[in-house]
């Protein structure tokens, strides 16, 4: 009796594993939660980072220092992601993928080893910052297109949600991960990255196969210099925009943060006029003209502009009022800030899974939709409690908020990346990642001036009064108090005590009565000053975000999406059908004619078969 002989076995990591795809999404999640967890670990570590290498953050001289710290990762992957995604269409997804876990690898392991002091440091790790963020930009890049190519049509929301979520929890796990490495050396904050980055790029040059479509072709020089430009000026004329100028509060006013704005803009438009003549652009802007992908891409950047501002002006609000408040010292509330804004990352890491799974089923458009509308609650209900809140309606609040934007994540990145061709999906990865990084990188500049521009006009007044009634000088209440308010969010947000800091070089805190001194510099003087004004802060700012995320839902449900369930494709690819009809509606003129071509062609094909047809019965 013959037997049949066993078919071979297949290798665990080939593309043709059956398994595949679960590969590909535990290494770009991966990749994913390691280059945003290091978009925001330094926001938490900053003091011990400045005290580490001997510089002040706070002198005035040190501002760009701190900027630069702050924005120089987010900035350059927000510029650099859709060039990285044009590049994986050409040449590999996965080549462009695995160079970035190794230039990432690569920065984290300077940035541990910073052998300078004093702002030569500075200029070390900024440097190395940037450098890093050169390799996180080819990660976000071309993650959703790996995930994108791997997974069928009708499993890919939850994957991408899985994704998804991680990129957005990434960066508030980076905040308790920054403050408990803080405590135990500065340099921890960057050697972490270290193994996890090895085993990354390991990983993914074993496990990682290119299975999607590329588009050859060349590539857009003129394009990538114009966009990398015109994003960069714009986003630093923004970052900058926060320094005081002159005698206002804010820079808006600054011949080169307007220049460096305005001068962004134009090249942009720039930009956009080149990419429409060129043959093989950048990125295919006729996309744009596609209902779905044009609002999808609006509302997430209005989203993640929101979510930015919200972390921000959380951390100030627990950092600089609300711990201190409640006993903790100024060292320590940049530890428990992260911990105390838990329900936050919690509520992403609960919906966005399932969001991804129930948008397989259900369609994009009504989880989207009503995500943001819950996100618009709950900045409303911020508003509503007072700053010394109780915790756990604070804590039921965030967790919701971190629902809402869960729930509109993931369907969100699945509009964007099922309405493109298969071989337009890391350009459109690009984009995606471009709006993610873009939001966060312009929610500092846009919420922290929002925010100075609510302190300015009752903080000084309050400030003066404060410090004169415990016998400070008035000549130097107004000093302190004529300080830009700026200069007060940043010490909350490194975790500084304000007024320790402000007074302290001048002499006046050992001048003055001991009761007074200890008063001022205690735990409950500045967060009970500065409650008022910066309630009025929050009311711009949270208003602001909450007008952003309905608009963002209003452009959702605008898009155009199905909110039933997907059909499920007979043969093909389904993904590359619905691509190429965008682009055919994209290009009005251009279908039209082509439709006009097929017609006459089809006309004289005809006649052709009359003739033919006619000439054997006569």
């Amino acid at each position: 009796m013959s037997t049949t002989a066993p078919a071979p076995r297949r290798a665990l990591f080939t593309k043709d594993h059956p398994h595949y795809k679960w590969v590909a999404l535990s290494n770009t999640t991966l990749g994913m939660l390691m280059a945003t967890i290091n978009s925001s670990i330094v926001l938490i570590s900053l003091p011990a980072i400045f005290n580490g290498i001997k510089l002040n953050a706070l002198d005035s001289g040190n501002t760009s220092y701190l900027l630069w710290m702050l924005m120089g990762f987010m900035l350059v992957t927000a510029v650099l992601v859709v060039g990285f995604g044009r590049l994986g269409d050409m040449y590999g997804r996965v080549k462009i993928y695995n160079a970035g876990f190794v230039l990432f690898t690569i920065g984290a392991i300077a940035l541990s080893l910073d052998p300078f002091m004093s702002g030569a440091g500075a200029l070390w790790l900024i440097l190395w910052r940037v450098f890093q963020g050169v390799g996180a930009a080819m990660l976000f890049a071309n993650s959703t297109a790996i995930l994108t190519d791997a997974f069928p049509a009708e499993r890919r929301g939850m994957a991408l949600g899985i994704n998804q979520i991680a990129a957005i929890a990434g960066s508030f796990i980076g905040l308790i991960l920054g403050g408990l490495l803080a405590v135990i050396d500065w340099r921890a904050v960057f050697i972490v990255s270290v193994p996890l980055g090895i085993i990354g790029t390991i990983w993914s040059f074993k496990s990682l196969h290119e299975v999607g479509q590329k588009n050859p072709g060349s590539l857009d020089i003129p394009g990538n210099v114009l966009f990398l430009l015109g994003l960069t000026s714009l986003l630093t004329g923004i970052t900058y925009g926060i320094q005081p100028y002159g005698g206002h509060a804010t820079g808006w006013l600054n011949p080169w943060v307007l220049g460096a704005i305005i001068g962004g803009v134009v090249l942009l438009g720039v930009f956009v006029a080149v990419e429409l003549r060129r043959r093989a652009p950048m990125f295919q802007l006729r996309l744009f003209r596609s209902r779905a992908f044009a609002m999808a891409n609006l509302a997430g950047i209005l989203a993640a502009v929101g979510r930015g501002g919200l972390q921000f002006m959380l951390i100030i609000w627990l950092q600089g009022i609300w711990l201190p408040l409640h006993g903790y010292s100024y060292e320590q509330t940049p530890l428990w800030a992260g911990i105390y804004l838990l329900p936050l990352t919690v509520g992403f890491l609960v919906s966005g899974p399932l969001a991804g799974v129930l948008s397989d089923r259900w369609g994009t458009r009504g989880l989207a939709t009503s995500g943001l509308l819950l996100s618009a609650a709950t900045f409303v209900a911020l508003l509503i409690i007072p700053v010394d809140f109780a915790y756990p309606v604070f804590a039921v609040i965030t967790f919701l908020n971190g629902v809402g934007s869960g729930m509109f994540g993931a369907p969100n990145r699945s509009t964007i990346m099922s309405s493109v061709p298969a071989n337009q999906r890391g350009s459109a990865s690009g984009m995606a990642g471009t709006v993610l990084n873009a939001g966060s990188s312009l929610s500092i500049g846009i919420f922290f001036s929002l925010m100075v521009a609510g302190l300015a006009g009752s903080l000084p007044q309050a400030m003066r009064a404060g410090l004169t009634a415990h016998h400070v000088p008035a000549q130097a209440a107004d000093a302190v108090a004529n300080i830009p308010p700026v200069g007060s969010l940043f010490a909350a947000f490194l975790g500084y005590n304000p007024i320790e800091t402000l007074l302290g070089p001048t002499g006046i805190l050992k001048a003055i009565p001991a009761a007074d001194s200890a008063t001022l510099t205690g735990k409950e003087f500045f967060p009970n000053l500065i409650a008022g004004p910066f309630h009025d802060g929050l009311v711009i700012v949270f208003i602001a975000a909450a007008v952003m995320s309905v608009i963002g839902a209003i452009a959702t449900l605008a898009g155009g999406a199905k909110t039933g369930r997907p059909a499920a494709p007979v043969t093909g690819d389904a993904d590359t059908a619905r691509g190429e009809a965008v682009l055919a509606e994209a290009d009005e003129a251009f279908a039209h004619r082509v439709a006009l071509a097929h017609a006459e062609h089809a006309d004289r094909a005809a006649s052709g078969r009359i003739g033919s047809a006619a000439e054997p019965a006569q």
